[in-house]
């Protein structure tokens, strides 16, 4: 599993994470979404790995300006963390 990370410009409220996160799952198969607009975080759970351009076309439409795009592996941290 890949874990997405994306710096976004803009959200300023719940419904702007609500907006974010609709939007990648209309546009892929996640696992697990969520937003901060306080961090301005986007953070995706998906089995493969995003396409950047891809994850960046998904969002357009929100009117959000996408800063970065990272990736890392995901791994599920258990009740302890280990």
């Amino acid at each position: 599993m890949t874990k997405t990370t994306v710096k976004i410009d803009g959200m300023m409220c719940g419904m702007c994470e609500s907006h974010v996160c609709d939007a990648i799952r209309a546009a892929f198969d996640v696992k697990k979404v969520r937003a901060s607009h306080k961090s301005g975080l986007l953070e995706i759970v998906t089995q493969d790995a995003l396409d950047e351009g891809a994850v960046r076309k998904a969002l357009e439409p929100t009117g959000y300006t996408v800063l970065e795009v990272s990736s890392e592996p995901y791994v599920k941290k258990g009740l302890f963390g280990f």
